[in-house]
């Protein structure tokens, strides 16, 4: 029963296994002896790059689990309300950590079989979750896994890349969002370069770091600003808002859907069992506060700003939270693009490449569907409760679950398990039970309900802002009128009495003036633009 039963290849094994990339690079199979002599420059990449202890899975699931979802989750208590806010986050936060301990049974399950029939060798490849479905109940399980895992960290890399245009706006709206989403398209894409999870160490740490001040900066920016003059608290208002905001949280704590590749990047896989859990409590001191404190400082009007820091008053700490959360989803891209990475990899066949340029090469065609993806639907919010509840149901909820009843239903299989189920959570029996509840709540709510709300919702941001949305929740005065300074003069027009009163509908459209005096006559559109930008402050040059 004791975990690393398999002669000892998982117990025992110190050395990075899980280095994809380039010779996995140099030190997947480093002795001990050539790791005494390698130098400080050796020291400092072990430092910075070389990573597979405890901790930096624990860097890495943290990390990984939020990231842009922190901005829209004020939006979802908008959705919900306070009370049901809180309460599924701590719902699904227990839900996704029980799924992520089923995936990390089953991936030790896989490997310590392959391992005793010494069929495989890991140091030069990088288990993947279809491959643990396949390796343990047959291909059609490895097709389901397979489509919907590629699909949903396809998606999850979009849902970062429009993260990131909706962010950098707030700092430089000179150019619009979808101007943003080419830009950081380019930049995503250097994480081809980025050989595997192993290779996480420091970004983990430093994505981990610029969360943390984000989620408190908004608590506190929220705290300080106070409530906003006639703020209301409605929400649950409607039946579809309600359960898209639910399958915005159910795709916050389904994060795990690179649970295997993190554990593979581990020298002792084993002591993942926990970190899930233990990086679940600490992503919710940093989600409750913000977004309840976002939800109390402006109620509804987070309703129509998806991203909470639209919102906040600009200043320098709040600049400094958007350059932050940028890098983090630059981080977060690579999270979830790296498995598809390794996917496409192995379909043409240059996996186990030596050479860290062609592979780099290979990869790029992955990124250009997510940038066309990003530019399509540039629906920041809505996007992530559609993603939550079609795709994060089935691959981190339902698959694992319905996976670990089928692969341990007989006497003989549970007896010869690697690893037996909690006495806490009641055992075999216990885990069914809480197996069952898994598939029964996620595929009736999350998918049923929350489907049917998030699809809806998403239907109407097409028909609102339409495909290919230029600058989706912009003000309208970055798209409705061109600057006074490109203004063309008002031509000179010439008295005619017969001229039709049809001339005043000029006058509507701001181009020109009133050919001649009238008793009250009120002040060009174009005043009043700017009077009323003048007016409303802050929140009419920054909300979404």
């Amino acid at each position: 029963m004791a975990a690393g039963g398999g002669g000892g290849g998982i117990a025992d094994e110190k050395a990075p296994a899980a280095e994809a990339f380039g010779g996995h690079l140099e030190a997947a199979e480093m002795t001990e002896a050539e790791e005494e002599h390698s130098g400080v420059k050796s020291r400092l990449s072990g430092l910075l790059w070389h990573g597979g202890s405890a901790y930096d899975a624990w860097f890495s699931c943290a990390s990984n689990q939020v990231a842009q979802v922190l901005l829209t989750l004020p939006y979802s208590f908008a959705q919900l309300g306070m009370l049901s806010g809180v309460l599924f986050q701590l719902f699904y936060g227990l839900l996704g950590s029980w799924t992520a301990y089923l995936i990390s049974i089953l991936y030790l399950e896989y490997r310590t079989r392959r391992e005793r029939e010494k069929a495989a060798d890991f140091r030069n490849h990088v288990i993947q979750w279809f491959e643990v479905l396949d390796g343990l109940l047959g291909r059609h399980w490895r097709n389901a896994g397979l489509a919907f895992n590629c699909t949903f960290l396809l998606f999850g890399s979009v849902i970062q890349l429009i993260g990131c245009a909706s962010n950098i706006y707030y700092v430089n709206d000179r150019l619009d969002k979808r101007t943003w989403t080419y830009v950081f398209g380019a930049c995503c894409a250097t994480t081809v370069f980025i050989p595997s999870f192993h290779n996480y160490r420091v970004w983990s740490f430093l994505g981990l770091v610029m969360t943390t001040y984000t989620a408190w900066y908004m608590a506190v920016a929220s705290l300080v600003h106070g409530q906003v003059e006639g703020v209301q608290h409605s929400g649950p208002t409607r039946i579809v808002l309600y359960f898209t905001g639910a399958t915005n949280i159910l795709y916050t704590f389904g994060g795990h859907a690179v649970t295997v590749e993190i554990m593979h990047a581990m020298w002792r896989p084993q002591k993942f069992k926990a970190i899930y859990l233990l990086a679940t409590l600490y992503v919710l001191t940093l989600t409750l506060p913000s977004a309840a404190a976002s939800y109390w400082a402006f109620g509804d009007e987070l309703l129509t700003h998806s991203n909470a820091l639209a919102l906040l008053p600009r200043t320098p700490f709040r600049d400094a939270a958007v350059v932050l959360m940028l890098i983090h989803q630059f981080i977060t891209f690579g999270f979830a693009c790296t498995p598809l990475y390794f996917v496409w990899e192995k379909l043409i066949g240059l996996h186990d490449c030596r050479s860290l340029c062609k592979r780099a090469a290979a990869r790029l065609p992955v990124v250009v569907p997510i940038w066309f993806l990003a530019i399509i639907f540039p629906f920041f919010g809505p996007i992530n409760s559609a993603v939550g509840s079609l795709l994060v149901s089935f691959t981190v909820y339902i698959i694992p679950a319905l996976a670990h009843m089928v692969t341990f239903r007989s006497p003989q299989s549970r007896e010869n398990a690697v690893e037996r189920p909690p006495r806490f959570a009641g055992g075999w029996t216990g885990a069914y039970v809480i197996n069952s509840f898994v598939v029964a709540w996620v595929l009736v709510v999350g998918f049923g309900f929350g489907g049917w709300a998030s699809i809806t919702n998403f239907v109407q941001q097409v028909n609102t802002f339409g495909l290919f949305a230029k600058c989706y929740q912009c003000p309208p005065h970055l798209t409705a009128a061109p600057p006074a300074a490109f203004m063309p003069p008002p031509p000179p027009m010439a008295a005619a009495p017969s001229m039709p009163p049809a001339a005043t509908a000029f006058n509507a459209t701001g181009l020109f003036f009133p050919p001649l005096p009238a008793p009250a006559p009120a002040p060009s559109p174009m005043i009043n633009f700017f009077l009323r930008h003048h007016h409303r402050g802050h929140h009419g040059r920054h909300g979404l």
